[in-house]
């Protein structure tokens, strides 16, 4: 079976490559952009520095920002009318993973009316057309949104999250500057960091793991493990390690996918709205250890990456154990919750389960888990 590695057309990287924005709409002739923003950093001005390069490259854009923190199909389906309202050509998707998913969604369904319910978009979407052209720029350093083939919605009415996967709706250029995330307080840098370290191992141990894409999630592990404790503290060092370190766990994760710590995942944030990043971060340590008989060696590579001395003479159970270990130090020393004492309850365990053996993201994990074990992890934590 051939293995496939579907990446953006053109990406920037480092401090103030948002400027790059203005020479790839002239040379695309694009007319007009539809600018999809959080509500947080239009307020903050965190937009006003991408359009301030709209309009030094004369591009008139309009803004949408009705986008909630885990994005609705209803958000959607509104900004499927404002962008058809607006007269844009394009799209400029600004933030972390809400503002990017709501803009992939709208740009498929523009493309594809056919599925302007958005629910049918679920699992591996049947689109025939590609999304409306899309220029992302990320403002957390977490989701690695602007590079993936995914992107994930929430369904109110069935308190449910689904996972949409469509090599369609890829932006065309990803610009990934640093400067553009200094403004995340350190909660929200804690938790999108651990999100982006989740994604880096969860792709590592995956099923469909193989060695291109080995190489971007270690690669990605040893960035984020070196750079994220910098990053909660604002160094422009750990910034411009994190901005790159959670972009290449993207480059791996999007091809092969995740496995059920997202799956647990998503069920917390549809049911509790709990922030995806620190889901993950809580869930991660507990998930691998589930995991670790069927990982063969590949914790000694995560234990190594993450700078725990001596891997190479360690026993399977010494490396297991100190790669679950530098997991969770590197999560508390971050302010990351140890537990989900407070955020779930138990009387929505079977729910909470049952949501995450049917999410998308479940079948990729290396060990197969059953309702009951998945029971078990969510109970393990409460």
């Amino acid at each position: 079976m051939a293995n496939r590695i579907v990446l953006n057309e053109t990406s920037y990287h480092g401090k103030g490559a948002i400027q790059e924005i203005a020479g790839e709409v002239t040379r695309r002739g694009f007319r007009k952009a539809f600018v999809c923003s959080g509500p947080t950093l239009y307020k903050h001005g965190v937009t006003k520095k991408v359009t301030d390069v709209l309009e030094q490259a004369g591009c008139p854009y309009e803004v949408y920002t009705n986008i909630k923190e885990n994005p609705t199909i209803e958000n959607v389906q509104d900004g499927v009318k404002a962008y058809k309202a607006s007269g844009a050509d394009f799209i400029v998707a600004l933030g972390g993973g809400s503002p990017m998913d709501t803009a992939k969604a709208i740009g498929i369904i523009i493309n594809n009316p056919e599925f302007e319910d958005v629910r049918s978009l679920e699992g591996v979407a049947p689109t025939k057309n590609p999304s409306v052209p899309i220029i992302a720029v990320p403002t957390t350093a977490g989701t690695a949104s602007e590079i993936t083939i995914n992107y994930v919605i929430t369904d109110t009415e069935k308190r449910r999250k689904f996972v949409c996967v469509d090599t369609h709706d890829i932006p065309i250029v990803a610009v990934v500057d640093p400067d553009m995330m200094s403004s995340m307080p350190k909660g929200l840098t804690a938790a999108t960091g651990m999100d982006a370290l989740t994604h880096a191992i969860e792709g590592y141990i995956t099923k469909a793991a193989w060695e291109m894409t080995d190489m971007f999630h270690l690669k990605a592990i040893e960035l984020i493990s070196s750079s994220l404790r910098g990053a909660v503290e604002n160094t422009p060092e750990g910034r411009e390690g994190m901005a790159l370190g959670q972009y290449v766990a993207g480059m791996g994760f999007s091809n092969v996918g995740l496995g059920i710590v997202h799956s647990m995942a998503h069920a917390l944030g549809a049911v509790y709205d709990t922030p995806h990043g620190v889901a993950n971060a809580i869930l991660l340590p507990t998930v691998m250890e589930f995991n670790a008989d069927a990982t063969g060696e590949k914790y000694r590579d995560i234990a190594k990456a993450m700078g725990v001395q001596g891997t190479e003479t360690m026993s399977q159970e010494e490396y297991r154990k100190a790669a679950v270990d530098a997991v969770r130090k590197l999560a508390s020393d971050v302010g990351i919750p140890k537990d989900l004492k407070g955020i779930a309850k138990e009387e929505d365990v079977r729910f909470l389960s049952e949501s995450a053996v049917a999410d998308a993201c479940a079948p990729g994990n290396p060990k197969e888990a059953t309702l009951e074990d998945i029971e078990m992890l969510y109970r393990k934590l409460l």
